[in-house]
């Protein structure tokens, strides 16, 4: 029965994607352990510290690897908020891949939005009066690291803030920060 089932939990800001923090050098850090008893369930990929929003967990290792490995080329849906005003060129750029230290990007999806109702970060996002910022949505086939914050930068527009949204067919839908809910698998 857990083997076909897959756990969609909305990952708040400043919590590992693990059950446990293996860095026993650094101060504690938050786990899933706080939020999920979930015996036997992993990750399926990585939802960075800094980051929030939909992470897949499942008991199923060949499952975590068809929904995780770049090959499988899931689309990943984020709403970035990124300091200044995203324009078209920007989101052209994006979606025809930029070029990162650790190479060319595959093509992405990306369109400004209108700020999107979410919940409250803590702690929240620097605000400066001289500097706007902007929303975008973007969709990305491939998980380098960090690629987003990355991308978003190597345009001109440094990530703010980034919630993953979608993953693949699964989305965040509803979930506030710690929910969880149980999804079964194609």
């Amino acid at each position: 029965m857990w083997m076909s089932q897959l756990i969609l939990f909305n990952k708040p800001y400043r919590v590992l994607s693990q059950f446990t923090d293996r860095d026993s050098a650094s101060a504690p850090r938050e786990t899933l352990a706080r939020y999920l008893d979930a015996p036997g369930f992993r990750a399926a990929g990585r939802l960075d510290y800094d980051s929030e929003g939909l992470l897949i967990l499942t008991a199923d290792g060949k499952l975590q690897q068809r929904i995780a490995h770049p090959k499988n080329k899931q689309w990943k849906t984020y709403w970035v908020q990124v300091e200044g005003q995203i324009d078209s060129s920007a989101c052209a750029a994006l979606a025809e891949g930029v070029t990162l230290k650790d190479g060319r990007t595959r093509p992405a999806r990306a369109r400004a939005i209108e700020p999107p109702k979410v919940w409250p970060r803590h702690p929240p996002i620097r605000s400066r009066q001289s500097v706007s910022d902007s929303w975008l949505e973007l969709s990305i086939s491939e998980g380098k690291n960090r690629q987003v914050r990355r991308m978003t930068a190597a345009v001109g527009f440094p990530t703010l803030r980034l919630i993953r949204i979608a993953v693949g067919p699964w989305r965040l839908n509803g979930l506030t920060p710690g929910e969880h809910r149980f999804a079964k698998a194609p």
